[in-house]
């Protein structure tokens, strides 16, 4: 059970992740709008955006995370794009611009809510595990076969 919410952790993470880098993208482009500059964001601005640190990162290690591109979470993040113009966000007028923004803001949260939820989750079947170690109702070496 723990290895399944662990995955589902993985594949949330990942499409928040993913969300997240658009996000970057629109409010670049807000942001550049907002200065009165005329040249959408460039290639070289954007490398920019996603080179920036923005945390400490995860304390965990890294497992490898192969999502497929028609999970319904996936598939949820490519409608929303699709049908706020994503791909042509630099010919959105402000207002359409705005809206693409808020959608993909509340995407990332729920998403976030979401993590924090199976985290939780996580870290009670840990504990769970843990005291089934200390009280003898569990072996490292059943886990093994």
């Amino acid at each position: 059970m723990r290895a399944t919410l662990q995955g589902e952790e993985d594949v949330v993470s990942f499409v928040r992740r993913v969300a997240q880098g658009r996000l970057d993208i629109v409010r670049v482009e807000r942001s550049r709008r907002g200065a009165g500059s005329h040249a959408s964001a460039a290639p070289g601005e954007l490398a920019a955006v996603f080179g920036q640190q923005q945390g400490a990162g995860s304390a965990r290690p890294p497992r490898d995370t192969a999502v497929s591109a028609d999970h319904p979470r996936i598939v949820e993040l490519s409608d929303i794009c699709d049908r706020l113009h994503f791909a042509d966000f630099a010919d959105l007028d402000d207002g359409e611009l705005g809206a693409l923004e808020s959608a993909l803001a509340a995407f990332e949260g729920e998403r976030s809510t979401e993590r924090r939820t199976l985290f939780g989750r996580i870290d009670a079947l840990s504990r769970e595990l843990v005291e089934r170690y200390k009280s003898g109702g569990a072996s490292v070496d059943s886990l093994l076969d």
